[in-house]
């Protein structure tokens, strides 16, 4: 049997270069899609096998430098010097540079040379250099830089093969002298600051960009861990450099950028006069004030109309064939708790999980094509003023509209944010948004309790205004929220909106299919299982701990019936309503003793300020794994069967005919419908949307967060609606 030879290599690049679109093409589908332990970045993996070699592919987030100033920043670095504990040291660095933009491309490797590790330069996008003219003397490069440099077209697929060839030989490459590009006094203070620190584990790099960055990372880490004392070596080491005429960090630029003007002497030549491309053409429309957001605003409309037109039948689909799956199981188990908790907890985990998908997938196809053929980082461009003064980025609008629809993708694309703070603050407010879910309980009770008042000769009806109103509650309120998380947990000024805008392509079919196969994956794997437990512990909630065995003894009868029922006859139809309407009254009962139901007891003490009763409360709680399952619950709780929908006349005559046990008084009233749809607007009953951002987040820290501060927005929000609703109607 032959062994196998091992080699990890990571690529790296700036945003924009094609790095994701050259890992695409080499690691294919075998593709791993998670996140580094304790941050929000990104961890994607491929594992391929060329010629008898087992190729390990990290493909490390987009970077301008390895300048760390947060952990998530740190995590490229932390990679590249093998002290991330569930990835192995590269033996092979790929520095992924836009061949067209080779001067600022040249920084990243600049200090990529620094490591001194096996590096590779890949001057992708050679294609576009040569029509903007850009000769390239790649031999002369690769000798004065003292490493491989190869030309590739990632979107064509071609130079792949001179690429792995030039992997599998780079960890035996030869000998490079030292890259160092600072003063020898720089050099010496980093010597003398190893031998203080006294650490032999600390590589010689990490010393270098500690005495570099200020209030880096890396000085970050030391306060953290106790080891103040190196701050004020760092201090003085700086000053001796200052004194000597090195201002840090000034320096670094200076020196960097001076570097790369030596090597690309005589090398890179580019035409004398400016060109107008195509690209140039297209931004004078596609980046104007106006015509540029009008192009925006249609583009956006046409995305998530057909999200929303095409996800729906497919949507629908998978819900029927949970339907179907559910009857077979029915007819095949005998009624009793194995069979509910196959049909109402598993069935319906699953259905939970499916049922997303279709949105996830059309989602990350439009995003995949906008990203792939250049119009996304204009897109960014255009919303990036008004997104600044929410605190936000242009980067974060796309994520924030795709939430009206589902917030579940909408957390999965705020992805494409390289900035953490920014990343983080769109990830908490998403939710915010009024998603497709909500929909159900707006329409339930508008039609039950608003009357169809109409204005402007029935232009307008007061219906209308106030799902509108619903609507962008929650949008609204949005504003005020990332605000306070701009200035309390992510403080700070919103990062300079720095992007580099690539040249329009068509998009890649190859490229597009793996990034939406990749999404979805990855929220079927992380995700998924999450979201299938919550079904069966809210299920188990429901069930338990009733006696179940008359409520059993009515479902065999009511199966037996549909069993020898051979066509239809008055008798068959007049028992199966009256075992119709006993299943159900029972099955009320049985919810009202079961554990949720008994909560809902336990908290109307807490929701009666809103004007809920009891079974509000429970239709709120059992509606935690989707929203839209308060429907069903309400109609399990009043005796219709879980199986009605917003629409249900006797559903809505039940709303409206509740009464308080004690008094006799109706439960619901215009304010108590305006309270439970505020609550809802603002509310995060959204398990799969918290566990979401759990994994995405990697911490239980943000979806409890979210959690909390939205039900204490939506508990005061619907307070505040009942309490002054009543006022001014009562």
């Amino acid at each position: 049997m032959k062994s196998t030879k091992k080699i990890t290599v990571a690529l790296i690049g700036n945003p924009n270069t094609g790095k994701s679109t050259l890992f695409t093409a080499i690691a294919g589908v075998h593709t791993h899609v998670g996140n580094f332990p304790g941050v929000t970045v990104e961890k994607k993996i491929g594992k391929v096998t060329w010629n008898e070699t087992e190729v390990t592919l990290i493909d490390l987030p987009g970077t301008y430098s390895l300048s760390p100033h947060s952990e998530d920043e740190m995590v490229a670095v932390d990679v590249l010097l093998g002290r991330q504990s569930d990835v192995a040291r590269p033996d092979t660095i790929a520095c992924i540079v836009d061949a067209s933009n080779l001067e600022r491309n040249l920084y990243l490797v600049s200090q990529l040379l620094d490591l001194d590790r096996p590096l590779i330069l890949i001057l992708n996008m050679s294609d576009l250099a040569r029509k903007k003219d850009i000769e390239i003397d790649i031999e002369k490069l690769g000798a004065r830089l003292g490493i491989p440099v190869l030309c590739t077209e990632a979107h064509r697929q071609r130079g792949i093969e001179p690429l792995k060839n030039a992997i599998l030989e780079s960890p035996i490459g030869k000998e490079r002298k030292p890259h160092r590009p600072f003063p020898e006094e720089f050099y010496r203070e980093c010597d003398l600051l190893h031998q203080e620190f006294g650490d032999e584990e600390l590589p010689m790099f990490l010393v270098e960009r500690m005495l570099l960055d200020v209030q880096g990372t890396g000085e970050n880490r030391n306060r953290k861990n106790g080891l103040a004392e190196r701050e004020s070596f760092l201090i003085d080491a700086r000053q001796r450099l200052l004194q000597a005429g090195f201002r840090v960090p000034q320096m670094e630029p200076r020196v960097r950028y001076r570097w790369i003007k030596k090597q690309l002497e005589g090398i890179c030549t580019r035409p004398q006069t400016h060109s107008t491309t195509t690209s140039d053409k297209l931004d004078r429309v596609f980046t104007h004030k106006i015509w540029g957001m009008l192009v925006f605003a249609v583009t956006m409309f046409l995305v998530f109309q057909t999200i929303y037109r095409f996800a729906v039948p497919f949507m629908e689909l998978i819900e029927e064939g949970q339907n179907i799956l559910a009857t077979s199981v029915e007819s095949a188990i005998s009624p009793g708790a194995f069979r509910s908790l196959v049909v109402n907890g598993a069935i319906a985990g699953v259905g939970a999980v499916l049922v997303f998908l279709p949105q996830i997938v059309l989602l990350f196809f439009f995003i995949a094509l906008l990203e792939d053929s250049g119009y996304m980082a204009r897109a960014a461009f255009l919303m990036d003023r008004l997104m600044t003064k929410l605190g936000l980025s242009g980067k974060s609008f796309v994520p924030l509209m795709s939430s009206f629809a589902c917030a579940i993708p909408g957390v999965m694309a705020t992805r494409v944010i390289e900035n953490r703070k920014d990343r983080m603050i769109t990830i908490l407010v998403a939710p915010l948004m009024s998603c497709s879910a909500r929909l159900p309980v707006y329409l339930l009770l508008i039609g039950a309790f608003l009357p169809p008042t109409i204005y402007a000769g029935g232009w307008i009806t007061l219906q209308g205004i106030v799902l509108f109103a619903m609507t962008f509650l929650g949008a609204v309120v949005a504003v005020p929220v990332a605000w306070t998380l701009r200035k309390t947990l992510f403080r700070g000024e919103t990062a300079p909106f720095v992007m580099e805008l690539p040249s329009y392509k068509w998009p890649s079919p190859r490229i597009v299919f793996s990034r939406v196969y990749d999404r979805g994956k990855a929220f079927v794997k992380r995700a998924g299982t999450l979201i299938f437990m919550t079904t069966i512990i809210v299920w188990a909630l429901g069930y338990f701990p009733g006696d179940r065995v008359e409520y059993h003894k009515l479902e065999s009868e009511m199966h037996s019936l549909k069993m020898a029922k051979n066509g239809t006859t008055k008798n068959f139809e007049r028992r199966e309503k009256a075992l119709e309407r006993e299943l159900n009254k029972m099955n009320s009962q049985l919810m009202e003793q079961s554990i949720l139901g008994r909560f809902g007891h336990t908290i109307e003490p807490v929701v009666r300020p809103l004007g809920w009763d009891w079974r509000i409360g429970v239709g709120a709680i059992a509606a935690f794994p989707a929203r839209e399952v308060i429907i069903s619950t309400l109609g399990t709780i009043y005796s219709l069967g879980a199986d009605v929908d917003e629409e249900d006349q006797g559903l809505q005559t039940a709303i409206q005919n509740a009464t308080w046990k004690k008094s006799g008084e109706k439960v619901f009233d215009i304010p108590v419908a305006l309270s439970v749809m505020v609550f809802f607007a603002l509310c995060a009953q959204c398990a799969p949307t918290l566990l979401v951002i759990r994994r995405e987040t990697n911490s239980w820290r943000w979806p409890v967060l979210t959690f909390s501060y939205m039900t204490t927005l939506a508990y005061l929000g619907a307070l505040a609606t009942f309490q002054v609703g009543s006022r001014l109607i009562g």
